[in-house]
């Protein structure tokens, strides 16, 4: 399924003590770039997180954010590490009997002392599996917004390709009746300005001009270009630089259309068909 690079997700988990907040935004990009925004206390998070995102995307700039907050659903709970505070009473005690005049410990020193409180929140090895679940279903509800965009993309697409081939079944017919009439036209030009030619040497002027102008080739090839976009529009994986490389197939096989056909109604054909091209190749840009 044709996908667009642009998206976005957001999932959240709840754990009680602590919420986890994660966010993709993605954007077109000629290759995967991946950027990320995380906490401190998640930052060991990112191969984890990296090593998801590059299985499920091919291209596209994508940014990752991932938050920590406080839970609401259950109050944060401190313990007070009873061991730790009995060797600091009893190293005090020790200590002042050596130095009688020093001053004792304050309450907010004991508090801030390292190890003295513990809570009841997650580490990152026990959080580290809920992250990763919540990038993978970050990562599915990404994927579901760039197909649903991608689909999008397909079909403005398809309207433009059924058009131009509509184009091309116009230009066909003419252009047999085009290069009699220029060959008419051409010849009796030939005859008036040159008059010492003799007829074979005209046939074979008029003859190699006309093969100059003649455009049934391009509108062939435009043809087949139009089928090859269709086939790629169905088929599975990446599809962007391939329609992208299409585009410009295409553009080139239109200009040669309006430079080589000598009737005004087969140049106007091209530069509409130039249009639609340009417009595709707007639409190309954003499909991975």
């Amino acid at each position: 399924m044709i996908q667009s690079m642009t998206g976005f997700a957001v999932q959240t988990r709840d754990l009680g003590s602590v919420s986890l907040h994660l966010e993709l935004r993605s954007v077109n990009s000629r290759y995967l770039d991946l950027g990320f925004r995380i906490v401190d206390d998640l930052r060991q998070a990112e191969p984890a997180i990296r090593e998801r995102i590059s299985a499920r995307l091919g291209r596209g700039k994508v940014e990752c954010r991932l938050n920590l907050q406080a839970g609401h659903s259950a109050p944060r709970s401190l313990a007070l590490n009873g061991t730790l505070a009995d060797q600091l009473a009893e190293a005090q005690a020790t200590l002042r009997a050596r130095f009688p005049d020093a001053a004792p410990l304050s309450v907010n020193e004991l508090l801030r002392w390292p190890g003295m409180l513990a809570d009841d929140s997650l580490g990152f090895d026990e959080l580290l599996p809920h992250i990763r679940a919540l990038a993978d279903a970050a990562l599915d509800e990404l994927v579901a917004t760039r197909q649903r965009e991608g689909e999008k993309l397909a079909d403005a697409i398809r309207e433009r390709v059924a058009r131009m081939r509509e184009l091309v079944a116009t230009a066909s017919p003419r252009m047999p009746a085009i290069v009699a009439e220029y060959q008419d036209r051409l010849t009796a030009k030939l005859r008036d300005a040159v008059a010492s030619l003799d007829e074979d040497r005209i046939r074979q002027e008029v003859a190699l001009y006309v093969q100059r102008i003649d455009v049934a080739e391009e509108l062939t090839r435009l043809s087949t270009h139009l089928d090859e976009v269709e086939r790629i529009l169905k088929s599975p994986g990446a599809a962007g630089k391939r329609l992208d490389f299409l585009m410009q197939e295409l553009n080139r096989e239109a200009n040669t259309l309006a430079s080589k056909s000598p009737a005004t109604d087969i140049t106007g054909i091209a530069m509409e068909m130039k249009v639609l091209i340009e417009q595709m190749r707007e639409q190309v840009q954003n499909i991975e």
